[in-house]
């Protein structure tokens, strides 16, 4: 049950930024459409805010600016294939969507394309990925619309998380699907969908080695983590780094673009958290600002909260972990946290990020850590240096 947290006041209103100052152009051909092989080779843009030094590594390089008394905080939310597409029964019309969350006993809440064009009562049945069988089982019924979304039932007596999983498809973001459209690599080699080269690879590959499985799914995966590899945690826990592991369930919210002109008038998503027993008395343990933090989810979920944490929390938190059960969640609230110049950071002094959709709230957040005109700067640079963008693309430590 989501708890009424003592969430931050002080800092619920971010600056009242012109969201004009978001905006920047880019090369379409620095879109990445695939993460790096290996993941933790990927390039790492080095800013060292004090000195405004800039170097240019590899991920693989992250354990040189860690530090032995730091902890590496991660989300540890799971993408499920929450996307799909479907045909109507009644004229095979093609659609696609995605499964948002559940609107009461028995319904969900669903996007779907070209909504208007559905009514009350239409029955779809979902196409699973890869030529993979059509199961009658795995269809979906409209119940009532609400705004851009439709409220959905499954078939009766079926499990919607295994219907998903054998019949739905990876969330990758819109801009993924359409530079691979772009530059013709669609499944069928036309370029004329858009879609992976294979379900099973996108599944993987968008996919953090923090995830666990989790009955709060995330559409969208928190990229920051798609940089570490089993081998490159090997060696930061090596080195006597301890991990913090929080939950934000990534929402639909993550890709709205900022519309309004100013950025207060912008209307914050709510997004889930949760904090495990044992993990929240980890987190407690932080007494200085030499954490790293990966990832601007993570970042939301911990300036969310106080510091120090509340007391009652900690004392749950203590009792559960004694009674051997440190996965009973502690601290369990949603946020919409709108980070932006002129926030005052409690948590976060150290940031491994990726480089970020313009007038997105992420960069909103990043602009927060480094300013608005040492950001301009550090993109102008990222592309002059043919970093490649967004969610499978490269990264940038902020270091103080």
């Amino acid at each position: 049950m989501t708890q009424q947290v003592p969430l931050r006041q002080d800092e619920a209103i971010a600056a009242d930024l012109d969201s004009s100052e978001l905006e920047y152009p880019l090369d379409p051909q620095l879109i990445a459409t695939a993460p790096a092989h290996p993941r933790d080779q990927a390039k790492m843009m080095v800013f060292h805010r004090k000195s405004s030094r800039i170097e240019h590594r590899r991920v693989a390089d992250l354990l040189e600016y860690l530090e032995p008394s730091g902890k590496l905080i991660v989300n540890e939310t799971r993408v499920a294939p929450l996307r799909f597409v479907a045909r109507r029964i009644a004229d095979g019309r093609e659609t696609e969507g995605l499964f948002l969350g559940k609107a009461a006993e028995g319904r969900w809440l669903a996007l779907i394309k070209g909504a208007k064009r559905f009514a009350e009562g239409d029955e779809l049945q979902l196409c699973p990925a890869d030529g993979a069988e059509v199961l009658e089982s795995d269809r979906i019924k409209l119940h009532a619309r609400r705004e851009m979304a439709w409220e959905i039932s499954f078939q009766s007596g079926c499990n919607p998380s295994i219907v998903w999983e054998r019949s739905g498809r990876t969330p990758l973001p819109p801009y993924i699907l359409q530079a691979r459209k772009a530059e013709g690599a669609g499944r069928d080699g036309s370029g004329g969908s858009g879609e992976s080269h294979c379900e099973s690879v996108d599944r993987l590959e968008y996919q953090t080695v923090f995830a666990r499985t989790s009955d709060m799914p995330s559409c969208a995966a928190p990229t920051a983590g798609l940089h570490f590899t089993p081998e490159l945690l090997a060696r930061i826990a090596e080195r006597g780094i301890d991990r913090v592991a929080i939950e934000l369930q990534v929402g639909t919210g993550t890709f709205r673009p900022i519309e309004a002109a100013r950025l207060s008038a912008h209307p914050m998503h709510h997004e889930h958290c949760r904090i495990s027993a044992g993990n929240l008395l980890r987190l407690s343990e932080i007494c200085d600002d030499t954490s790293l933090v990966v990832g601007t989810t993570s970042v939301r979920l911990l300036e969310s909260i106080p510091r120090p944490i509340p007391a009652e929390y900690l004392a749950v938190a203590r009792e559960r972990s004694a009674a051997g059960c440190p996965d009973d969640i502690a601290m369990d609230f949603s946020t919409n946290i709108l980070i932006a110049p002129g926030f005052d950071f409690r948590w976060t002094n150290r940031l491994l990020t990726n480089f970020h959709l313009p007038r997105s709230t992420l960069l909103a957040l990043v602009g927060a850590i480094v300013g608005m005109d040492q950001l301009k700067e550090l993109y102008s640079i990222a592309q002059q240096e043919r970093y490649r963008f967004y969610s499978f693309g490269d990264a940038m430590l902020i270091l103080p």
